[in-house]
């Protein structure tokens, strides 16, 4: 007998992100090989929306957002590691929607 299988559903304000691996060594702008041993600690990184609560007014499942990866919740499921936050700890979002931009692009 196998086990039933459960969809998750966030809730309230709260956003699964499925952080982005690292490529290794990263290079700075000037050319300067940076390893993937070093870790900066106010590094802001991307993610994915996996999943938004109902009360989500910002982002949607597919959008790139920015955040800090301390002090979040995190979860595992079916092998893959995911981060679980308040939509108010997201520092900026990335999508094809062209509101209120910077001018940046990925």
């Amino acid at each position: 007998m196998s086990d039933p299988k459960f969809e998750v559903q966030m809730l309230h304000d709260r956003v699964m992100i499925k952080v982005e691996k690292d490529a290794g060594e990263r290079r700075s702008t000037s050319g300067i090989v940076i390893p993937a041993t070093v870790e900066q600690a106010n590094r802001l990184v991307w993610g994915e929306v996996c999943g938004v609560g109902h009360h989500v007014r910002t982002v949607k499942v597919g959008d790139r957002v920015l955040f800090h990866p301390g002090d979040q919740y995190e979860v595992e499921i079916q092998g893959e590691n995911y981060l679980v936050m308040r939509e108010r700890d997201l520092h900026a979002v990335a999508n094809e929607r062209p509101e209120h931009g910077t001018g940046l692009y990925l």
